[in-house]
């Protein structure tokens, strides 16, 4: 791994973490983060969005006018959203219920057209897709964090659901994490999908307070 490729991995999994750092797509981040399957999820759809966009506008930075760029950008990003959309309404209905609203609108997430506009626009394919890798992988293992913690405080258990994602084989994956727990409710709504974040934000800047 190079030197320019590992700044583009520790910029997108930690030191510009778009959950934890840039803040950017909290309204998805928050509202679909109560089990680590719908977290899973979401974080795929995003991060294939993240790598597909960033390569896209790279390849057709050249061709772009400036003033017409953003418009552009939403469109691309609209059109690799639809297609996505498609594929898990085709393969993974449940799921596709489960999230609901929230997969097209990736479309509106900050963080996918800010990647374009900041970084995939001026620089070439191959970084770009890396970009776009990196920072999905960030945003991805935000929500994954997020989705255990609310989980096992919400439910007591692990994967439930699992079959959603990951097909019949996977029914029997859940883990009972408490046995004879009666579940936190908070943990499931959207105020403790508000603490769960400041809890993560506020670990990981005591712990790391320069990164």
């Amino acid at each position: 791994m190079t030197a320019s490729t590992q700044a583009i991995f520790s910029n997108g999994l930690w030191k510009n973490n778009q959950a934890l750092v840039a803040l950017l797509g909290l309204c998805p981040l928050l509202a679909v983060s109560n089990t680590v399957v719908n977290s899973l999820g979401l974080g795929i759809a995003t991060t294939l969005t993240l790598v597909l966009s960033n390569g896209l506008v790279s390849s057709l930075r050249g061709y772009i006018l400036p003033e017409i760029r953003l418009p552009l950008f939403v469109l691309m990003i609209a059109g690799i959203v639809t297609i996505i959309e498609l594929l898990m309404n085709a393969w993974f209905y449940e799921l596709y219920r489960t999230l609901g609203i929230f997969i097209p609108l990736i479309v509106t997430n900050c963080a996918i057209i800010g990647r374009a506009e900041v970084f995939a626009s001026k620089n070439r394919i191959l970084p770009s897709l890396l970009d776009g890798l990196a920072m999905g992988l960030g945003f991805s293992i935000a929500l994954l964090l997020l989705g255990a913690f609310r989980e096992i405080l919400g439910a007591g258990t692990l994967f439930s659901q699992a079959d959603l994602l990951f097909g019949e084989p996977a029914i029997n994956w859940q883990i009972n994490v408490f046995s004879d727990y009666s579940g936190m409710l908070l943990a499931l709504l959207p105020p403790g999908a508000f603490l769960a974040l400041g809890l993560l934000i506020a670990a990981k800047n005591a712990l790391y307070p320069k990164a």
